[in-house]
């Protein structure tokens, strides 16, 4: 199965310049889900991260692993986020930054899902581009009802 923009507009509530998940190239349901991030010049983060060179934060790297696991969760569970339903980070562990991420790089996501436990979804990410790993992380998250 495969999510253009318009599909994942849908299911994540993110929108720019947070948004940080382009287009779905394939998921296994319940297993894992590799998603792309077209990254360029005018995202805001590049003006002063760094202004003489430009490097995606590390930070929003693992922010596009966790919302490709969001779509791979909404996926596995058959539901779509509502107003009512946060998905949030609960723990980041291991991670890893290997290669800068600049302006003009294609991110592709593979999140692998290890485990869920009490409403807790436990994932491996890796960020690569082209066959370079840029990031790699484990992380913990959680969908809580709000209101």
């Amino acid at each position: 199965m495969t999510m253009d923009i318009h599909e994942i507009l849908k299911q994540l509530p993110h929108r720019y310049p947070i948004l940080l998940v382009d287009r779905v190239l394939e998921i296994e349901k319940g297993k894992r889900i590799l998603a792309l991030k077209n990254v360029t010049i005018n995202e805001p983060h590049f003006v002063g991260h760094f202004p003489h060179r430009p490097v995606m934060p590390g930070v929003l790297m693992i922010e596009a692993m966790a919302q490709a696991a969001a779509l791979l969760s909404f996926h596995m569970l058959g539901t779509k986020l509502d107003d009512q339903t946060v998905y949030y980070f609960a723990g980041i562990d291991s991670a890893r930054f290997k290669r800068p991420v600049e302006p003009g790089d294609q991110l592709l996501l593979d999140v692998t899902l290890d485990k869920v436990r009490v409403g807790v979804y436990k994932f491996t990410g890796v960020a690569r581009v082209g066959d370079a790993v840029a990031c790699e992380a484990q992380f913990l998250c959680t969908m809580r009802r709000v209101g």
